[in-house]
């Protein structure tokens, strides 16, 4: 068996599918609407068949209180819901519902090696100075990535730029597994999506850092459960600078808060950042945050409320769960099936 991943030796000629997933670890915000939620209805309506699931097996990475975790599921599906995926059109299910996650990434991890994963940057930030005391899970958390992917023979994944190293990894895994049982085509080497219109949504309070839900000040972010108000409130009181609204051509190099407003705007009204700056170019803020507040509130205010209903009927999302895991197992039984009579395991 080599120790590199191989070049296919032919193309993979199976159907087109689309599959991402968002972390069970609930606190949805505005990022994750723009960044990735928006970004699969459209791929859904264009008539792309998604697989998108409730990553819980990621999430228990870190420690997750096993009191809130199923809520926390059930919090990621009402928020695919809310935001205009039909569970008649898209597969979404929980990652831990279909076993075949974990099977295909036990047998992965006997394929990656261990030198693609000590490159892993994510690991080296989430780990910090305490690698020692990390999981293993979140070490080995690329491998059941790859799987996720992989299971469904996917083509193309939403990619954000913190994930692109993770699909590189996956594309390495496909194409040994291809190369070393000399099945060529067997796995795609799934290509990114660019996944969203503000693929990278900054913090309101600091320009430089990315909109999370980790971030200990609440005015930081908008979370797809604030009201009306407190949209408007938080949009309100973002951080800006001295100056104006730019002109078109100007630079935003050194206006980073400016320039992630303008991104939230352009990527709300489904229009150019170009487009928005030429709309409100030298004018004072006091006249863009209001127009901003009002587009937020009125993008959001649908999403929030569609969530609310689901999350107050938990019966229904647990339908909707219930069916897309049975749907997605389908899919995932029949790969695993066929990757163990690749790798020739005794059948019974």
């Amino acid at each position: 068996m080599s120790e590199t991943a191989s070049p296919p030796a032919s193309a993979y000629v199976g159907p087109r599918r689309i599959l991402s997933g968002i972390q069970a670890s609930g606190a949805l915000h505005l990022g994750n609407y723009l960044g990735a939620l928006k970004r699969f209805t459209q791929l859904q309506d264009q008539g792309a068949p998604c697989f998108l699931f409730v990553a819980d097996l990621h999430a228990v990475t870190v420690w997750q209180d096993p009191k809130l975790l199923a809520a926390q599921t059930r919090e990621i599906a009402a928020a695919y819901l809310a935001s205009g995926l039909d569970p008649a059109r898209s597969v979404i299910f929980p990652q831990s519902a279909v076993r075949a996650h974990s099977e295909l990434a036990w047998i992965f991890n006997c394929v990656a090696r261990l030198g693609w994963l000590d490159r892993m940057t994510q690991f080296k930030e989430k780990s910090g100075k305490h690698k020692e005391r990390s999981s293993v899970g979140l070490y080995t958390y690329p491998v059941l990535q790859a799987a996720d992917i992989l299971l469904y023979k996917a083509t193309e994944v939403p990619t954000g730029e913190d994930q692109k190293q993770h699909l590189e990894l996956t594309r390495d895994i496909a194409a040994k597994f291809n190369g070393d049982f000399e099945v060529p085509g067997f796995f795609p080497l799934p290509e990114p999506l660019t996944q969203g219109p503000a693929p990278r949504v900054m913090s309101l309070r600091d320009g430089t850092a990315k909109m999370s839900k980790s971030d200990p000040s609440d005015a930081s972010r908008i979370n797809l459960t604030d009201d009306a108000d407190v949209i408007a409130g938080k949009i309100r009181k973002s951080k800006t600078d001295m100056g104006v609204m730019p002109e078109p051509g100007e630079s935003l190099d050194d206006r980073p808060e400016v320039r992630n407003l303008l991104t939230i705007y352009a990527a709300l009204s489904d229009r150019s950042r170009d487009d928005v700056i030429a709309e409100f170019a030298g004018q004072g803020f006091g006249a863009f945050k209001p127009k901003l507040a009002d587009l937020a509130v009125e993008s959001l205010a649908p999403v929030t409320a569609e969530m609310r209903r689901l999350m107050a009927d938990p019966a229904e999302i647990d339908r909707v769960l219930k069916d897309g895991a049975s749907r997605a197992a389908a899919v995932a039984d029949a790969t695993v099936a066929e990757v163990k009579d690749v790798v020739g395991f005794w059948k019974g």
